[in-house]
């Protein structure tokens, strides 16, 4: 069994509103339809709700994708957030508490996410499994099953879309 966690496509940014909003750009969709080639061919998919993954998801495979609500982003609210790196890198220094106004702390999307995933791998174990959603919320899972610290260098690097393959 493989997971792969593919982070969804670039989104079209809408300020003011939360990312949880945002759809797929479709302009990243080649950048997207060139992940196909290394994802599995045949795998038990599942999708996070908001709208930029079940698009991604929707242009990645053929197949039917579950939608679990738990695999949302860290959730943040709809303000503009000029250094959102800096903000992000504070929310994994201090995961017990929100980094902003409105920022879900993440000692609580990890609680939310993590079983989700394990859940996701205890009933799917022998397939390969893909799991479309977030750069934040698959870093806390990367972390959490390799039984590390968040790797914030790694999740600065991710692009959008992007894949970490786990074995």
């Amino acid at each position: 069994m493989t997971l792969h966690l593919v982070r969804h496509g670039r989104p079209l940014v809408v300020p003011g509103t939360p990312a949880a909003t945002w759809d797929l750009d479709p302009a990243s969709y080649d950048d997207v339809w060139a992940l196909r080639a290394r994802l599995p061919v045949r795998a038990a998919w599942f999708t996070s709700p908001e709208p930029k993954a079940v698009q991604t998801a929707q242009l990645l495979t053929d197949g039917d994708v579950g939608v679990v609500d738990e695999l949302r982003e860290h959730e943040r609210s709809g303000e503009w957030v000029d250094d959102f790196e800096g903000a992000v890198r504070r929310a994994f220094g201090h995961p017990d508490r929100p980094a902003l106004d409105g920022w879900e702390p993440l000692d609580d999307c990890r609680a939310r996410v993590v079983p989700a995933v394990r859940r996701i791998l205890d009933v799917h174990g022998a397939e390969d499994v893909v799991l479309v959603g977030h750069g934040t919320a698959w870093t806390l899972v990367a972390a959490e099953l390799a039984g590390e610290r968040p790797d914030l260098d790694r999740w600065a690097a991710l692009r959008m879309p992007d894949l970490v393959t786990l074995g």
